[in-house]
Formats: C-alpha cells, structure tokens, sequence
C-alpha cells in the first residue's frame, strides 16, 4: 500500500520562506519516478509547481515558482522537499505530494491525472 504524507506548510508574511516534506512508504524513490508538487485552491484544479526525476535529477518548475521554490529527494530517507523562498500570497493553496513511474518529461510532470499515488496535502497561506 502506497501512501505519501506531508508536512511543512504552515502560515507566513509575504516574502518568508517555508520547507515542505514528502515521505512515502510502500513506495521507493526508484530510478525511474516523476515526483512531483502540485498545489490547488478552491474552485481551482490541480496545478503542477515542481517535480523531478529520480533518474537524472531532472528538475522541472512552473513559471511562476521558478527562482523562488527548490525541489530536491533524499532516496535513502525516502524524503522528498519542496522549499518555498520569496512566498507571495498568491501562492496560498494547499500543496500535494504526488508520484508516478516514468518520466516527467513533455507536460507529463504537470499533469495531475499522469499520477498514480497522492498525499493528503498541507496547507500554506501568505499573507
């Protein structure tokens, strides 16, 4: 049974920072997954912020996070992050964990439905 779980999101001012945490059980951070971060807000559909291959470490970012957010793993912790520098408030959305076989390549990475396994979500409001 897969399940990812994250932590991390919390409250902060415009421009602070704040670290989210993935952990995922009965799954591995294989050689060939997409994990990704995807956030949503009400009335909104899912949309892709950060994701990387476990492969090459191929790192993929949405425009309006890039130079602001940082997605890394930690294979042996089976960890993967997602920090989020410069916050603005229009990045207030609950953000989730997701994984997948294969790549991310093309528009894969963004993609919410191209995911098999998803995390709860955590909560991050700027203000």
């Amino acid at each position: 049974h897969v399940q990812l779980v994250e932590s991390g999101g919390g409250s902060v001012q415009a421009g602070g920072s704040l670290s989210l945490s993935c952990v995922a059980s009965g799954y591995t951070f294989s050689t060939t997954s997409c994990m990704g971060w995807f956030r949503q807000t009400p009335g909104k559909g899912r949309e892709g912020v950060a994701a990387i291959y476990t492969g090459l470490g191929s790192k993929y970012y949405a425009d309006s996070v890039k130079g602001r957010f940082a997605i890394s793993r930690v294979n042996a912790n089976n960890t993967m992050s997602l920090q989020l520098n410069n916050l603005r408030p229009e990045d207030t959305a609950m953000y989730y964990c997701a994984a997948r076989r294969g790549s991310c390549s093309g528009d894969r990475w963004a993609t919410p439905r191209n995911f098999a396994h998803w995390g709860q979500g955590t909560q991050v409001t700027v203000s």
